[in-house]
C-alpha cells in the first residue's frame, strides 16, 4: 500500500484544514488507518485512528472534538478534518495503515510522506 498526503498548510489559530491520505491498491479497506503527528524536536505522536469500516474511532486526548477522522474506501482515502486549530497543533502529519488501531508507531506497516500544518498565533 503506498500512501500520499495532502492538505496542509498555514492557518491561524481557531482555524481549520482537511487533511487527505490516498492510497494506491485495492487493499485499503483491509487496513485500519491511522494519523500521526511529529513536531520539531518532538517524537512522532498518535493523533487519531479509525477501523476499516469507519464505524469505530480514536483519538488522542488533545484533539477530542476538534478533529474528526473518516475514510471513503470506495476512494480509498482517510480524511482529517481539524478544526480550532493551535499552536500546538503545528507539526508534519502523517498517515499510516496497519492491522489494528493503536497509538504505536511500530504497529504501523505503511507510512505517507507527511504533510506539514503550521498553526500560528
Amino acid at each position: 500500500v503506498q500512501l500520499q498526503a495532502c492538505g496542509g498548510g498555514l492557518v491561524q489559530a481557531g482555524g481549520s484544514l482537511r487533511l487527505s491520505c490516498a492510497a494506491s491498491g485495492r487493499t485499503f479497506r483491509l487496513y485500519v488507518m491511522g494519523w500521526f503527528r511529529q513536531a520539531p524536536g518532538e517524537e512522532r505522536e498518535f493523533v487519531a485512528g479509525i477501523s476499516r469500516s469507519g464505524g469505530s474511532t480514536y483519538y488522542a486526548d488533545s484533539v477530542k472534538g476538534r478533529f474528526t477522522i473518516s475514510r471513503d474506501n470506495a476512494k480509498n482515502t482517510v480524511y482529517l478534518q481539524m478544526n480550532s486549530l493551535k499552536p500546538e497543533d503545528t507539526g508534519v502529519y502523517y498517515c499510516a495503515a496497519g492491522a489494528r488501531v493503536t497509538g504505536s508507531v511500530g504497529e504501523y506497516d505503511y507510512w505517507g510522506q507527511g504533510t506539514q500544518v503550521t498553526v500560528s498565533s
